[in-house]
């Protein structure tokens, strides 16, 4: 797991495996992915382009979507679990 990112295997294979060689095995190609600051942000921005539109009706912002989507997964923005975490973001980034 990416400390800066957190990136786990399966949010690294929703996000589409970017930096992945042909023939390299999957672990390998997330690990290398996750300690490198460009390749975690491709994915990330790749996870949640992928995810955003199940949160059009939530009528939130695009920073607080990116941050509940992160934390929660998929379904992140309508997830209650996930405001303490854009709580924490909004405060420390002061995005809206």
């Amino acid at each position: 797991m990416h400390l800066k990112f957190r990136i786990k295997l399966p949010y690294y294979e929703d996000c589409g495996t970017p930096g992945r060689r042909g023939g390299e095995d999957l672990t390998t190609a997330w690990k290398r992915c996750a300690d490198d600051y460009n390749c975690s942000t491709q994915c990330v921005n790749a996870y949640i382009n992928r995810y955003k539109g199940g949160c059009a009706s939530t009528g939130e912002g695009a920073c607080q979507v990116m941050a509940r989507l992160h934390n929660g997964g998929p379904s992140g923005c309508k997830i209650s679990g996930t405001v303490g975490y854009w709580n924490v973001i909004r405060s420390c980034c002061g995005c809206s």
